[in-house]
This record gives structure tokens, C-alpha cells and sequence, in this order.
């Protein structure tokens, strides 16, 4: 195994892990120094060890990596990674994943770095959802720093695998997009989310999401409940709407109810994915992954979907590209 590809594997399965962002950072880092270092480079020690983003226990990797081993730490974290159920014949069938993040808003890395992780998992497309101005906790693009992104999304495609361009648009409190439309409509992909007053009252909060679903250029209702349930932030409960209501409008409007793989949030709940089967709704199976690692985390969503009993048909991340850009089309 080369250094850099077990380096690279450790920062995939602590992004995975959602660890200390500092700990799969920094493996990030020491594959990034060592990169195109030839095995002479990598035998001299003492070079490696000024060499900047190279600690102790990256060294180590390195060392076992080259001496012909599976360094011990990429054997630990490898026995402890979940997986899918084997043999899940929904996540054979998914395609692509329509909520990712990178460097450019609150994500870990860089675009190349999740496109290339897209690619290594078999997507066929992954859209960019880099979040909007508002969210400054999140370093949200602005305007013009989306039409930046935009110009540089087009080098990352090619050879079977797409993309797309997007934005998570946050759900103002009366339900308008916290972006300028004219540059909406140049997307994708548009995912909304709610991400503040996520305690607002029943009735208004019902209807902030009822209007951001009837927007034309809403593709998918990201995070609805925006519960979390685990993990390092804590716990939040679900927002209170009309559940009723808001899948009746997702169903009307073709909007597609994202199954948020992230195991701290597994929203919806399974009450409401029962739901909005019922009300007819379309899916979107997402990884919301904020790193290269977190994209195999649409195994969770997969896994959640098929004992849900969701038809893979209603599952728009298992639509090949074309269809799915003719319904991402469909009212814009």
C-alpha cells in the first residue's frame, strides 16, 4: 500500500466517523505534503519529518505503509467502519447524491477532492451544495462568490461521472430563498433547508416550508425536521409542522423529500417517511457529506429507505442523469 493512499483511507474514515475535524484534517494534510514524493523521498526520515503537515503519528503511517504493512491504525479504523447491509440492492441502484459541501462554504476540503471520492464510489453525478449568504456560521457563498464556483465546476467532469452545480438555499422565515433568484435558476440542483427559528410555531413554521416548497426553483426539502438525535452537537428536537400539508405540497409541486444520511440527524423520522410515501411524495437519498469520507454515509440513507419500503422509482438519486435533469427542469 503507497503512504498516500493509506494516509488518504484514514482521512476518508474519520470523515466517515465524523471524528475531530482536526484529526481527519490533519491525514489530509500529511497526504497532501507527500504527494508525487518519490520512494527515495519517502525512505529519507529525517527530510520527512521537517516536512510540513508531517506528525508523529502520520509519520508512523508512512513508515508501516512503506515497509509493506497496513498501517495498524488504517486496520482499526477499518474493523470499526459501518457499512451498508451487504448485498442492499437499493444503494446498488442509486446513482448519485444531490447534497454535498465543500471548502468553499462550512465542508473540509476542496472540490477536486470530492469529486474524485464521487468517482471512487461509482456516482454517475454528485451535486455541489455549498450553503447561502445567510448562513455566515457556515461561511455561505454570496452572489458573487457563487458565480466564482459556478465557473470552475464545468473542469470537474468527464468520463461518466458529472457535477452538477447547486446550492443549499436556506428557508427564510417566511419562506422565501435566501438567494437571488435570476442566479437560482442557473443551478441544478437547489436544496432548501431551514437551518434557524427551527422552534417557530406549528402553524407558521407550516407554512415557511409550504411557500419554499411552491418555489419554482426548489428541486429538494432538505433536512424537514432539522432534529438531531446524536454526536458531538448534541441533541435538538424536531420542528413542529403540518406534516400533512407540507408532503401534500411536495407531492403537488414534484419536490422531493430528502432521506438525510448523516446518522446524527435520520431525518425524517421513520413516522414521517411513512408519510410522505402515503402522500405520494418523491425521495432523495443524500449524504449532506461536509467531506470526501461522509459521502458512503448515503449507506445509512439506503439502509433507512429499504426498510421503510420507499420504491426505488420514487428514489430520484436512482434515476440515471438525463431523467434527472429533465425533472430538475420541470418548472424552471
Amino acid at each position: 500500500m503507497h503512504p498516500y493512499d493509506a494516509l488518504s483511507e484514514i482521512a476518508s474514515l474519520l470523515e466517515r466517523e465524523r471524528a475531530s475535524r482536526y484529526r481527519s484534517k490533519a491525514f489530509r494534510a500529511a497526504a497532501a505534503a507527500i504527494e508525487g514524493l518519490d520512494d527515495a523521498q519517502l525512505s529519507d526520515t529525517a527530510a520527512l519529518r521537517r516536512r510540513k503537515g508531517i506528525g508523529e503519528s502520520t509519520f508512523a503511517v508512512i513508515q508501516q505503509a512503506l515497509a509493506g504493512e497496513v498501517p495498524a491504525y488504517l486496520v482499526e479504523l477499518r474493523e470499526s467502519a459501518g457499512v451498508a447491509p451487504v448485498g442492499s440492492d437499493l444503494r446498488a441502484r442509486l446513482r448519485g447524491d444531490l447534497h454535498s459541501h465543500s471548502d468553499w462554504s462550512d465542508g473540509l476540503t476542496s472540490i477536486d477532492l470530492m469529486a474524485e471520492a464521487a468517482r471512487a464510489l461509482g456516482h454517475e453525478y454528485l451535486a455541489l451544495t455549498d450553503h447561502s449568504p445567510r448562513l455566515r456560521v457556515a461561511n455561505g457563498l454570496s452572489p458573487q462568490r457563487l458565480r466564482e464556483q459556478l465557473a470552475l465546476l464545468p473542469a470537474f467532469s468527464g468520463d461518466g461521472f458529472t457535477l452538477l452545480s447547486g446550492i443549499e438555499v436556506d428557508i427564510l422565515d417566511d419562506g422565501a430563498l435566501d438567494q437571488q433568484e435570476e442566479l437560482l435558476d442557473e443551478l441544478d440542483v437547489v436544496v432548501a433547508s431551514a437551518h434557524s427559528k427551527l422552534r417557530m410555531d406549528r402553524g407558521p413554521m407550516t407554512r415557511r416550508l409550504v411557500a419554499a416548497v411552491q418555489n419554482p426553483h426548489v428541486d429538494v426539502l432538505g433536512h424537514v425536521t432539522g432534529r438531531l438525535v446524536e454526536g458531538s452537537r448534541g441533541t435538538r428536537p424536531q420542528s413542529q409542522f403540518d406534516a400533512a400539508a407540507v408532503f401534500a405540497a411536495c407531492a403537488e409541486n414534484r419536490v422531493a423529500v430528502e432521506i438525510n444520511s448523516r446518522p446524527e440527524r435520520q431525518d425524517p423520522p421513520d413516522e414521517l417517511i411513512a408519510l410522505a410515501l402515503d402522500a405520494g411524495c418523491l425521495f432523495s437519498i443524500d449524504s449532506d457529506a461536509h467531506a470526501p469520507g461522509q459521502l458512503s454515509l448515503i449507506d445509512h440513507g439506503a439502509a433507512r429507505a429499504e426498510r421503510a419500503g420507499v420504491p426505488v422509482e420514487r428514489i430520484v438519486t436512482s434515476w440515471p442523469l438525463a431523467r434527472l435533469r429533465e425533472w430538475t427542469a420541470r418548472r424552471r
